[in-house]
């Protein structure tokens, strides 16, 4: 019996520490407006690294054309790089009129989120916007996976890099010209407190 009670001792001043790193997830300071509203906590942080790709696309104005994003392309990594969820853009099932919307997959248990855009501002000038998205859609993995089923607000903060060209979408001969932009960022995950 004693045995017994050290090695539990043991396992438990090993498995303490990590799962409290595990439950613990600190709130960003991000600019007014990015607050995610009260009743809401952290439980989840992914530091994303991918793309966000464009497609040269005909502008508002006549004859003109811009750089349009039609999805990023990221995998979202723990602390310890270990890989958490993909996120790309994707037609939300429980909208019928939404094209499409951020879309996050978590990378075990294919639990899906989708979420749009409540507010951005824009932090570095060279790096796309930070965002507020609030969760639209949600459906828990095929075998019962929910690890992303609670979330109701993600926040995309720390971002690096992303921007569209400044070049190569000039003229109409330009239209359907595609750019892959390497960026970085983290996605903070919130749900009901």
């Amino acid at each position: 019996m004693k045995n017994y009670v050290s090695l539990l001792g043991l396992a438990l001043t090993i498995a303490l520490p990590h799962a409290a790193h595990a439950q613990t997830v600190t709130p960003p300071l991000v600019p007014d407006g990015l607050d995610v509203p009260a009743g809401n906590v952290a439980f989840l942080i992914g530091h994303g690294d991918g793309t966000q790709n464009y497609v040269c696309s005909p502008a508002k104005s006549i004859g003109q054309v811009a750089w349009t994003l039609f999805t990023p392309r990221a995998t979202l990594f723990n602390d310890d790089r270990g890989q958490l969820t993909s996120h790309y853009f994707s037609p939300n099932p429980h909208e019928i009129a939404t094209p499409v919307r951020a879309t996050w997959e978590d990378s075990q248990d294919t639990s899906t989120v989708w979420a749009k855009g409540n507010a951005t501002a824009v932090v570095d000038p060279n790096a796309v916007a930070w965002v507020l998205l609030e969760v639209v859609g949600k459906e828990a993995g095929p075998t019962g996976g929910a690890t992303l089923f609670p979330t109701t607000f993600i926040q995309r903060v720390n971002t690096v890099g992303g921007l569209a060209p400044t070049t190569g979408c000039d003229t109409p001969a330009d239209l359907g010209a595609k750019a892959f932009q390497p960026y970085t960022a983290d996605y903070v995950f919130y749900k009901k407190n």
